[in-house]
């Protein structure tokens, strides 16, 4: 496989063409390398515009999805960045290359060692990496950005309090079959409001409380 030309026909066939057009998110996306990341039996579909199985039942999503996750948060070189899910690593060093500092939670300790060894051959070292059941952080008024990869059943402000005013955090959220990406600001009287950005399906998170839906 030309790595090479399969980096740039993503770029323009799959996230230009989902209006990712933010040059800084653009210029990380096609420098990181992206195959690093990918399970190595599934390698030659690096750039393939597919959620790849990283195992736990767990995905890795669409470059288009991560295109927009990134250009959606609007993030600073002065910016503290938390993500839940780091999942293969690869969004985690896109989010690093943009932001300050990243603090990365992911519930398999199995993923968060992999993706350390990774972020360290790139000489990433602006990360923290650590192993831990997102419902149960401690964290409030610390993050510039939240980057949820999981989806929520309905939106709370669990996520949106540990954000610091004029904080934004993307999230995914609804019911298969249709979930909404959101963008959620908090503000600086303490209330937030948001913006629907598309529609898609991701899994949802870990040991989260799906209750069903009222039915009359």
């Amino acid at each position: 496989m030309n790595l090479e030309y399969a980096r740039s026909q993503m770029l323009r066939q799959q996230i230009r063409a989902w209006e990712v057009l933010d040059d800084q998110v653009l210029g990380i996306m096609g420098r990181i390398p992206r195959e690093a990341f990918v399970p190595e039996a599934f390698r030659e579909l690096a750039f393939a515009d597919l959620e790849i199985p990283l195992g736990n039942g767990q995905q890795m999503m669409t470059p288009k999805i991560e295109g927009r996750l990134l250009q959606s948060l609007r993030l600073l070189p002065v910016d503290r960045v938390l993500e839940i899910g780091t999942g293969s690593g690869f969004l985690t060093a896109c989010l690093a290359n943009l932001a300050e500092t990243v603090v990365s939670v992911e519930v398999f300790p199995e993923f968060t060692d992999s993706a350390r060894a990774k972020l360290e051959s790139l000489g990433t070292s602006n990360v923290e990496l650590s192993t831990a059941d997102a419902l149960r952080l401690e964290y409030a008024d610390e993050f510039d950005a939240i980057a949820l990869t999981a989806s929520l059943p309905e939106l709370d402000e669990y996520f949106i309090r540990m954000l610091r005013p004029g904080g934004r955090l993307f999230a995914v959220v609804g019911r298969e079959p249709i979930m909404e990406a959101r963008l959620i600001t908090r503000h600086a009287n303490g209330e937030w409001t948001q913006q629907s950005l598309f529609e898609t399906v991701i899994k949802s998170l870990l040991n989260i409380e799906v209750r069903e839906p009222f039915a009359l």
